[in-house]
């Protein structure tokens, strides 16, 4: 630790604020030489994002505002802390192989000379180093704004060169075999997905051939609603206003806890045996499905790993069959365009009441099939909550490890042993 010494991060790096794009000059991605334009919205939880983004066709005059594999951002403009959506302060790290512009209230750090620009991401991923940042921003609750003088002149201990690329590498080593698995989740899931479309909505299911048709559809193929497959359960909140409800053993799973999972293996919130028994008719066996029925992520899906309970905006359906889950996960996908039409009522937000939700109908092929599909598609779902359940694991580990690495308080073939346990 002798060697650590205080210094401004701006000794360390300089920061480029992104460009002030105009929607006027947006172009069509198919346009030549476009590029995406990195917002706010796409730089939330440590990685950078293309959803929902814009482009604008590349010059040499934005140049300084170029985006590369590797960049270090950070969000100058956000939420306070404890917000949901984007903290002010937040750092990502640009991980895309396509390069992009970067647009105003985002921040880009440029490595000086004995600066190791990863370290730097690592440090100031640091949770103390965090809220700092975003105390030191102005505003609103709701539209928080950094300086960049404010973020330069934050005063942190940094290590020697060296020391920093030692730290550096160790902690990427978590984050590359993080990011490995969710290109192996990715893949895993496309696959499942392909069997599925191929199987029942291209029709080319084995037997095909030999199979009658009518009106499109195979003969003995029934029109079901989901009510039919089993029991429709839609959650609820237990009262706030007992804190003995939560905390405990049993996840509460909210919308936020369902985005991009196939499973939810983590939730923000958990409920103790007090608040689970205080809604019993609530309570959701393990492999169950949750479809969001409410509000700008209504029709996402996933599974529950155990026994659980949701929010008011969920709806689950707790299967009679086993055999169907994995058939009914990839249907109830399929019906985001459906829920968004049912509903879109006049109002403003999406609201699907669980009697529209349980009558919504769906094609059943033959349970043969469907058991077919389920043989061969399970060991792909189970491969990847195993995955899933490892990303947790490398997570943990990498953020217990950050704060004693960045501080010098940990030596570095400490971590490496954890690194070769996991």
């Amino acid at each position: 630790m002798s060697e650590w010494k205080e210094y401004k991060l701006g000794e360390y790096v300089d920061l480029i604020s992104g460009f002030a794009f105009k929607s006027e000059n947006f172009v069509e991605i198919k346009a030549n030489g476009c590029l995406p334009i990195i917002k706010i919205k796409n730089v939330a939880n440590g990685d950078t994002n293309l959803d929902d983004v814009d482009y604008h066709q590349y010059d040499d005059s934005l140049y300084k505002f170029l985006l590369s594999k590797g960049d270090v951002l950070i969000a100058m403009t956000g939420n306070h802390p404890h917000a949901m959506t984007q903290v002010v302060g937040g750092v990502s790290k640009y991980r895309l192989e396509i390069n992009a512009l970067l647009n105003q209230r985002v921040g880009k750090f440029v490595a000086k000379n004995n600066t190791d620009i990863n370290f730097i991401y690592y440090l100031l991923k640091d949770d103390g180093v965090r809220t700092y940042l975003a105390n030191k921003s102005s505003g609103s609750a709701s539209q928080a704004n950094i300086s960049k003088n404010d973020i330069l002149g934050l005063k942190l201990h940094f290590p020697s060169l060296p020391t920093q690329h030692r730290i550096a590498s160790i902690l990427s080593a978590y984050d590359d075999l993080i990011e490995n698995n969710n290109r192996r989740i990715a893949l895993l899931e496309q696959m499942a997905e392909q069997i599925y479309k191929e199987w029942f909505v291209r029709m080319r299911f084995p037997g095909y051939e030999n199979t009658e048709f009518e009106k499109g559809v195979p003969k003995g193929w029934e029109v079901k609603s989901i009510k039919d497959f089993g029991k429709v359960i839609t959650g609820k909140t237990p009262s706030t206003s007992n804190s003995g409800y939560f905390g405990g053993k049993y996840p509460f799973i909210k919308t936020p806890d369902m985005h991009g999972n196939i499973f939810v293996l983590q939730t923000e919130e958990t409920l103790t045996d007090d608040g689970f028994n205080s809604q019993k008719s609530q309570a959701l066996p393990a492999n169950s499905i949750c479809v969001n029925c409410i509000g700008a992520g209504a029709g996402s899906v996933s599974i529950t790993p155990s026994k659980c309970m949701t929010n008011q905006q969920i709806h689950t359906l707790k299967l009679e069959n086993q055999k169907e889950i994995e058939f009914l996960f990839f249907v109830f996908r399929g019906l985001k365009p459906m829920i968004e039409m049912v509903g879109s009522t006049g109002a403003t937000m999406i609201n699907v009441s669980k009697g529209k939700f349980e009558n919504l109908k769906l094609i059943k092929p033959s349970d043969n099939l469907i058991e077919d599909f389920s043989s061969k598609t399970k060991p792909i779902f189970l491969q990847i909550r195993n995955l899933m359940e490892q990303q947790i694991t490398l997570k943990q580990t990498r953020d217990l490890l950050l704060p004693r690495l960045i501080s010098g308080k940990l030596q570095m073939k400490e971590s490496e042993i954890k690194l070769e346990k996991i």
